[in-house]
């Protein structure tokens, strides 16, 4: 079953030992914001989907992050969150990957369930329908089968 939240109130996600930061709900109005973001846009085609991920990931970050606590400066001053600053701390691997599994992956997941196969309703294939014409057993095979030319 899926939950609702009507509340749509933003909540503190702990990123690691003593960093959390406060983010505003994953929702699809941010998800479209995001995707049209121009650094999102500018990932050339060729770019590896690591790379698009990164920039998806800073740019959501950007306009999710409202607060967060035990981040500061190189001094060790605590800093309030800037578009900078956002994506310094993306560039933290540990932090990335959890804001990836923390966030993300969350609003991912429903985005997957959309995105079913056949159901399933008693075993692997019972809801998918057979494409393949039955071969009688009586009918051997005649030579053998071709395979792609080696090279």
């Amino acid at each position: 079953m899926l939950t609702l939240d009507l509340t749509n109130a933003p909540r503190w996600h702990d990123l690691a030992p003593g960093v959390r930061v406060q983010l505003r709900p994953l929702t699809t109005a941010l998800m479209v914001a995001t995707r049209a973001d121009p650094e999102v846009e500018a990932v050339p085609d060729e770019a590896t989907d690591e790379t698009r991920a990164m920039a998806f990931a800073k740019a959501l970050a950007r306009r999710a992050v409202l607060d967060w606590e035990g981040i500061g400066d190189t001094g060790g001053v605590p800093i309030d969150p800037s578009p900078e600053a956002i994506d310094a701390l993306l560039d933290i691997w540990p932090i990335f990957e959890a804001f990836q599994l923390t966030y993300v992956s969350k609003g991912l997941l429903l985005e997957q369930e959309k995105n079913a196969s056949a159901p399933l309703p008693s075993g692997s294939s019972a809801g998918a329908r057979a494409t393949a014409k039955p071969v009688s057993p009586s009918r051997a095979a005649k030579g053998r089968a071709r395979t792609a030319p080696r090279g």
